[in-house]
């Protein structure tokens, strides 16, 4: 499965169009548009030949970073220990607090059309309680309909992040690898999320519960592509629902929506542990599971069938794949594949991945230098190529010289 590398994306009636030297916006209908070039209202960041562009840029002026906050093991009321990632509000990568800033206060914007509606509503209604005539309503319905068109196009506009990426050949090639692994997962006849895992304690339970060490609390989920909401970007985003946490796999780091807020974890600080495991299966055994044994729902000491339960039947044991994604951060989620060895390729994937970014990295600072302003304090950092050039000081607004400082 290839993954797209869009040149454009849409918000409601404006495309973004992304070039190399910087993003146009553009709007109107097929053969007229009117727009702004690649030097209007953006913000580029990113190096090493991965970048990502931002646009309708965020009106907050700063964020603080909050300590990790690691959710620590709570027990369920079935006694199982509930496997439940921190607050998104403490997984916040060093490179990642521009975008989040933009991402959060996005999010918590207003929206404006509901209130059209109601108001809408309640304008219809005044003038059908007083009799009003038909020419009245034939006028003022439209602009009620003009109306909550037009904050709901407002509310895409102001709540939604525009982000390119730009990748050069090596990031495709280990982006794809990331793919490519999510789709063997993907195509996995069942998936499902483990909510909760606790070990078997008394012999009471083993028996009732067919031998079994362990018992989990899952539910199915999906693995899909998608984007956020009110999220618009020109790359294809494996997708994995985690509860009430979300997970997005973007080129150069981790995602995790939640009601609280957005995180993201980069993919050197993730942690992915994958491994086959023995699961009693007692709601059908998926067409592309391995069936290694039989046990019986209730068992004895020596594991036969226990006589005195009369419904006692045979159920099958099966081989499937777990694997889990942890962070240092406070992510903590866990899933199980009904193809044995799936998880293995994702594993894999996300370590290169990690891998090719933090070698770009590398190799990118040493192209780049800061030099001062020469008209105020501010600092400028500027690949080396560019040394000799004079730019506009985003501080001050005045002309400086690009220079590289002489090592003291």
């Amino acid at each position: 499965m290839g993954f797209y590398l869009r040149k454009s994306v849409s918000v409601g009636p404006f495309r973004f169009n992304l070039s190399r030297s910087g993003i146009g916006v553009s709007t109107g209908i097929k053969g007229f548009r009117v727009g702004t070039g690649p030097r209007g209202n953006y913000v580029q960041m990113g190096r090493g030949g991965l970048y990502f562009r931002t646009t309708l840029p965020s009106e907050s002026q700063g964020v603080r970073n909050p300590p990790p906050t690691v959710q620590p093991p709570v027990d369920a009321p079935d006694g199982l220990e509930e496997i439940e990632s921190g607050s998104t509000l403490g997984m916040v990568d060093s490179s990642s607090v521009a975008l989040l800033a933009e991402i959060n206060s996005k999010a918590t914007r207003m929206r404006l059309w509901p209130f059209a509606v109601i108001a809408s509503v309640v304008l219809l209604g005044s003038l059908a309680a007083l009799r009003s005539p038909a020419w009245v309503f034939c006028v003022v319905f439209p602009l009620c309909c003009g109306s909550v068109y037009a904050a709901s196009l407002r509310d895409r506009l102001k709540k939604t992040v525009v982000l390119f990426y730009e990748m050069e050949p090596q990031f495709e090639e280990a982006y794809q690898r990331l793919h490519n692994a999510f789709e063997q997962m993907r195509t996995c006849h069942k998936r499902w999320h483990v909510e909760a895992k606790g070990d078997v304690g008394r012999l009471h339970e083993w028996k009732t519960n067919a031998g079994a060490d362990a018992l989990v609390r899952r539910k199915p989920v999906t693995f899909g592509q998608g984007t956020p909401p009110y999220f618009k970007t020109n790359v294809a985003v494996p997708t994995i629902p985690a509860g009430r946490q979300t997970l997005y796999l973007f080129p150069d780091r981790l995602l995790v929506y939640a009601p609280e807020g957005v995180g993201a974890v980069s993919y050197d600080s993730l942690n992915v542990t994958t491994g086959d495991e023995r699961f009693i299966e007692t709601t059908g055994v998926p067409g592309d599971a391995q069936v290694v044994g039989q046990t019986w729902r209730y068992v004895n000491k020596s594991g036969g069938p226990d006589r005195r339960y009369r419904d006692n039947s045979e159920i099958p044991i099966a081989i499937y794949a777990g694997f889990q994604i942890v962070s240092r951060s406070g992510l903590r989620e866990s899933f199980q594949l009904s193809k044995a060895g799936t998880g293995s390729a994702f594993k894999n994937a996300v370590s290169n991945l990690a891998a090719v970014l933090g070698q770009r990295a590398a190799v990118a600072a040493e192209a780049f230098a800061t030099c001062p302003c020469n008209n105020c304090s501010g600092h400028i950092e500027f690949p080396l190529g560019g040394m000799g050039q004079t730019i506009v000081c985003p501080h001050c607004g005045l002309e400086t010289l690009l220079f590289k400082p002489a090592v003291k």
